[in-house]
């Protein structure tokens, strides 16, 4: 099977993240984990150093030229991500530290609605992020967790979701993209479902954003959350989109500075959308860095990543595949770039330091994604994902390293 791919230049593109261009334990480094992290290109880098060094100050009511050069910076990323998940307004758009801060979010403000039996979805395939939050409301609340099954290919089982689907159904929270298994799920017709019986939809989009075109409107999803840094930005930062309906209704997250609007000691009134949901000093520096990263994604092209990725993973389904006993865990029909799979005879952990060894950077274990293993009865599977700097020849020599280890 050979492919070539003549929309990108992969030297240039690689020229732009300066971290690819190491040895780790005498070899070149093969970087593997993008699901967990993708590298940083120099453009968001030096933002940091830019902010740090040039205007570093904080944001907003400031009466001097840092501040107001740091509020345009911070502000102009908040204009971007409306604009890359085309969200109908720009106040729609919450600061969060990620994905994870954005469903609990969700899960603390809008769970204030959720009464003694009523019932809240979640897929097998969850993130422990996308699982325990809902855990804690319904205990909270005396709400039923209900779990959406999946088929044996990691696909989500429709028709089942559709009988679980009832008047007593609040919430449906589901990942646009697993992060254990890369299963695209259809969250446009879940929503659809979803909206039918009068249910919110909650969408883990931290695997989403990096890989998969996204358009709340179109999807008509009630809240999506992400992450910079599963989108070759900063950690700590992230991004929470909801409709102005249920923002505005919605109670504050946490209580302090910037959130309010007056302040007394008999009471306090709160500030307008997003700001309400936005206590306390931000991220500043990696908001700003957070827009170059967008603008990074935008450069190349959602297709053309997509593309990208796609020939990568098929690739490495090829490869892998060929291989005597390693089956791959997550053969869905639709897919992100992420291929996970286990060896007969040999634990998840011990195939990952070997490649280690090697220079090849993978993930293994459960994933943040146990009871799904428990599910699929395995203890955790080695993770091998793909971002837009990664090559043939790269897969390649993961599959002739793992080669290797199965000939011991």
């Amino acid at each position: 099977m050979e492919f070539v791919d003549q929309m990108i230049d992969i030297k240039s593109i690689r020229s732009q993240f300066p971290i690819l261009d190491q040895k780790v334990r005498g070899h070149q480094l093969i970087y593997l984990d993008n699901a967990a992290t993708t590298q940083k290109p120099t453009a968001v880098i030096k933002a940091l150093e830019e902010y740090y060094g040039g205007f570093n100050s904080n944001v907003h009511r400031g009466a001097h030229h840092l501040a107001g050069m740091a509020t345009d910076a911070f502000e102009q990323t908040r204009k971007s991500l409306q604009q890359f998940i085309n969200a109908a307004e720009v106040e729609e758009i919450i600061f969060t530290s990620g994905t994870t801060a954005g469903i609990n979010l969700v899960a603390k403000c809008f769970g204030e609605f959720i009464s003694s039996g009523d019932q809240i979805m979640v897929s097998t395939m969850e993130h422990h992020s996308n699982i325990v939050p809902w855990q804690l409301l319904c205990e909270q609340k005396g709400a039923m967790l209900k779990v959406i099954p999946i088929n044996d290919k990691g696909e989500v089982n429709i028709d089942q979701y559709k009988e679980l689907l009832n008047e007593k159904t609040k919430i449906v929270a589901i990942a646009h993209a697993s992060n254990a298994l890369g299963t695209i799920n259809p969250i446009k017709e879940m929503t659809k479902l979803a909206h039918e019986v009068g249910a919110v939809t909650v969408i883990d989009g931290a695997q989403g954003a990096a890989h998969l075109e996204i358009d709340v409107q179109d999807i008509g999803c009630d809240f999506y959350a992400i992450s910079a840094h599963k989108m070759y930005g900063p950690t700590g930062a992230g991004a929470l989109y909801g409709k102005r309906k249920w923002l505005e209704a919605m109670p504050p997250f946490m209580g302090g500075g910037e959130m309010i609007d007056q302040v007394s000691f008999n009471q306090t009134t709160f500030n307008d959308i997003p700001y309400k949901f936005e206590a306390g000093t931000p991220n500043i520096a990696d908001f700003i860095a957070f827009e170059h990263a967008i603008r990074f994604i935008e450069k190349m092209g959602k297709p053309t990543i997509k593309e990208h990725e796609d020939q990568l993973l098929q690739h490495a389904h090829h490869r892998l595949s060929q291989l005597p006993d390693l089956q791959i865990i997550g053969l869905a029909k639709h897919k992100v770039s992420v291929v996970s799979f286990v060896v007969k005879g040999w634990h998840a952990f011990d195939i990952g330091m070997l490649l280690d060894a090697k220079g090849i950077a993978v993930r293994t274990g459960h994933h943040c994604a146990q009871p799904l293993m428990d599910h699929l009865d395995i203890e955790g599977t080695v993770r091998a994902s793909f971002a837009i700097y990664n090559t043939i020849e790269e897969i390649d020599l993961l599959a002739d390293q793992l080669q290797k280890i199965i000939n011991r």
